[in-house]
């Protein structure tokens, strides 16, 4: 296939796109138009502001869609701006210039979160038939995920919520991993929290099998998570057992939400059991699908 992506620069299209390539894929990034190029991937810059139709954008068999600013960080009134402009804002620009041209794309991948379900689900399984919740975090999941209604009626809509990715050089692991080397990790909370994750090479690998799929076996939402949920205490434990160091500490509640605000609330305190429910119903299979198997491949030890 010919693929579109957007998001190049960020964690999962960095990995994304040399394993698409790697399966005899053409891969091309598209960049705002004062954006870099980076070697060995083609690029295009449209003006996804103009009203004429892009021709640059003709002619994908597929977009994915990946882009969005990080949302790990307190949330001022210009960090919102910033991350709905990024995500909602960027996806209905995107959607609308494909609509306009002569050849649009078969089918359209596009970047929600899990977090569309809300924080406060204690006790609930979350499947993609699962109601959405409240908050900031959803509101954004919502217009974003409604962004993609520009798109012409011949383009399949595939919406990825996509969990927490854990990768070395992620910002989960990113951030907690220095930490947790120096003895300093320790559970958010009462950690009682049920967090959805999933490894790297497995989001990758979800990805490719929703390219690869029937255009009409794989539209509407779907949770790119791994099928085993963990407490954020479970988390903590596998995290320090994985670099042989201790995790006695404990960060309570209200320190995160004095630090993050409604951030914390909304992210690291939030408890959401998903589930991947269409992922495994399509015969998609998790190669690490534990935490703790997970961690070991992806934290070496200094």
């Amino acid at each position: 296939m010919r693929i579109l992506i957007t998001g190049s620069s960020g964690l999962l299209a960095r990995h994304l796109m040399p394993r698409l390539r790697a399966a005899s894929h053409e891969v091309v990034r598209l960049l705002r138009p004062e954006g870099s190029s980076v070697v060995d991937f083609a690029a295009i810059r449209p003006d996804l502001d103009s009203t004429d139709p892009q021709p640059d954008l003709d002619g994908f068999d597929a977009v994915i869609n990946l882009a969005g600013s990080n949302i790990g960080r307190r949330w001022t009134k210009n960090v919102r701006e910033e991350v709905v402009r990024s995500r909602v804002e960027y996806t209905a620009k995107l959607c609308r210039a494909l609509a306009r041209v002569a050849h649009p794309p078969a089918r359209f991948l596009s970047a929600s979160g899990i977090g569309y379900y809300g924080y406060d689900k204690t006790g609930q399984i979350l499947t993609e038939s699962s109601p959405p919740g409240t908050g900031f975090v959803v509101d954004v999941c919502r217009q974003w995920e409604d962004a993609t209604r520009h798109l012409p009626p011949q383009t399949s809509i595939t919406i990825m919520r996509i969990a927490p990715v854990l990768a070395v050089d992620g910002p989960v692991l990113g951030k907690l991993t220095p930490l947790f080397r120096k003895g300093l990790g320790g559970v958010m909370s009462h950690g009682r929290q049920v967090m959805a994750w999933i490894a790297l090479p497995d989001f990758l690998r979800a990805v490719e099998f929703l390219v690869a799929q029937p255009a009409d076996a794989v539209t509407g939402p779907f949770n790119v998570c791994a099928p085993n949920p963990i407490t954020n205490r479970e988390f903590t434990r596998a995290l320090a057992k994985s670099l042989h160091r201790p995790a006695f500490f404990r960060v309570p509640k209200l320190a995160l939400k004095l630090a993050f605000g409604q951030m914390a609330t909304e992210t690291v305190l939030a408890d959401q059991r998903a589930i991947p429910q269409r992922l495994l119903d399509s015969g998609f299979t998790f190669t690490v699908p534990t935490v703790e198997t997970t961690l070991s491949t992806l934290t070496p030890t200094p």
